[in-house]
């Protein structure tokens, strides 16, 4: 299936934004990448409603976009495994604000605490607990 955009005449950075990130699944992708790389497997475990077919679309995507890396390991059995980049961990703000907005904005639902890797302005990772 071919990757659909929103069309986008005046060059605006949220509509490309968009057009990168904005479906339903590529955020969660990000969301789990960022305490780490992942294998294929793992990342379709952890989204269960996902096929593997989307998946591998939407991770191809990603890579595509500059906002996640692909290591292939010369093993038998072969294995790879996923991770973000620097330009995809710039997100990783934006996607807990997301998080937090969701919280605020509905009370009433029990969400899950979401822990997003936060990187401070000393380069050091600390864990949103």
């Amino acid at each position: 299936m071919a990757r659909k955009y929103i069309d986008n005449p005046n060059a605006c950075s949220l509509v490309h934004t968009m057009n990168i990130i904005g479906n339903k699944w590529k955020p969660i992708i990000m969301y789990l990448l960022s305490n780490g790389s992942m294998r294929f497997g793992m990342l379709n475990a952890l989204i269960p409603t996902i096929s593997k077919k989307v998946l591998t679309n939407q991770l191809k995507e990603l890579e595509n976009d500059g906002l996640l890396l692909r290591e292939s390991f010369a093993e038998v059995p072969p294995r790879v495994e996923y991770s973000l980049t620097e330009k995809s961990i710039g997100l990783l703000p934006v996607l807990k604000q997301l998080s937090d907005w969701a919280n605020k904005a509905y009370p009433e639902m029990d969400f899950e605490k979401c822990r997003i890797v936060e990187i401070d302005t000393k380069d050091s990772v600390q864990e949103d607990v």
